[in-house]
């Protein structure tokens, strides 16, 4: 939630219950970020798609792209904002 507040794009973060992150853009369309716990894993969905993250070497890679989290989540955003978007981990 900090990176998306720290980034300057026109969002808004919301923490729901059970530790879900939703991220509503000015359009209206969403990206949404979960733990999916029996798959160890972090599962995010867009307006483009939806992807998993599993725990690798000290980092949440894309099970199929091998993105890193933040990457992916920057370029997601940007593409919902219309902006450039660069989220770090915080």
């Amino acid at each position: 939630m900090a990176a998306f507040d720290a980034s300057g794009v026109d969002c808004e973060p919301e923490l729901k219950a059970g530790g879900v992150l939703e991220v509503e853009f000015e359009d209206g369309t969403k990206i949404i970020v979960n733990k999916h716990s029996a798959a160890q894993e972090i599962w995010v969905a867009a307006k483009s798609g939806g992807f998993h993250f599993k725990y690798d070497d000290g980092r949440w890679l894309d099970t199929r792209s091998k993105e890193e989290l933040f990457e992916s989540l920057s370029k997601l955003a940007s593409q919902q904002a219309g902006e450039t978007v660069e989220l770090r981990e915080e």
